[in-house]
């Protein structure tokens, strides 16, 4: 395989579908992963549809055993990964509730897939990125996860407290600038993406962009050339506080 090879989670629908249509029009192979097997070749066959060099891959980032099996099959077909974009992604706080009156499932349900599976996919597919010229790695974040947008009352976003998915995203910060800080002398680069607010299941028909305008950080970041940033967090090109 000549091409950089990349896989994006939860890809099947939303900004992980654009972002994979967004890397194979880049000449990018692209693996498709997710749960549901159906959803995925149907997304496959519309990218092939279009020209893309995709092909799906049945990945639970909660499940070890599927994350392992994931991994075997790419290194049995390719051999390595060039892009892992940890884009899978849910929000389940209740909206009618404060911070302290949700759910201790929600809490776990959240960090389960937005924090542990993201560290356990990255940990499983490390090896394999490691064995690329120049890896990438992107975790797809939120501005609702910065600490400074959550403390400062002149923020535009300091009012919006949606607990579980917030702190999961400041956690999904946290593990991309220490993984990037272990990763610093080599060519791998490990940076966050803050989308924006997009039109999707998570912020619902009201959000004003498009799956394709979100796509556009997360691809930026998986593309970046070998005197790029790392350790950073971005939305397109500007640089977001912690």
């Amino acid at each position: 395989m000549s091409k950089r090879i990349a896989l994006v989670t939860g890809a099947n629908k939303g900004i992980g579908f654009a972002t994979a249509r967004a890397l194979a029009n880049k000449d990018v192979f692209v693996l498709l992963a997710g749960r549901n097997s159906a959803a995925l070749q149907k997304a496959v066959s519309e990218l092939k549809a279009e020209g893309g060099h995709v092909d799906a891959l049945v990945l639970d980032v909660t499940n070890e055993e599927s994350i392992a099996q994931a991994v075997e099959l790419v290194e049995k077909k390719y051999g390595r990964l060039d892009i892992l974009i940890n884009n899978a992604g849910i929000m389940k706080d209740a909206f009618d509730k404060v911070p302290s009156a949700q759910s201790l499932q929600i809490w776990r349900d959240t960090f389960e897939t937005n924090v542990f599976g993201l560290v356990a996919v990255t940990n499983a597919f490390l090896p394999l990125i490691k064995k690329a010229s120049a890896g990438r790695i992107v975790n797809v974040s939120s501005i609702l996860g910065s600490m400074a947008a959550n403390t400062d009352p002149t923020s535009a976003f300091y009012a919006f407290k949606i607990p579980a998915y917030n702190i999961s995203k400041s956690a999904v910060n946290a593990w991309t600038v220490h993984l990037a800080y272990e990763l610093r002398d080599t060519e791998i680069k490990v940076n966050a993406a803050h989308p924006g607010f997009v039109k999707t299941d998570l912020h619902g028909v009201d959000a004003p962009m498009s799956w394709d305008e979100g796509a556009v950080t997360s691809v930026s970041l998986a593309l970046l050339d070998s005197d790029g940033p790392n350790g950073a967090f971005f939305h397109e090109s500007q640089e977001q506080p912690w």
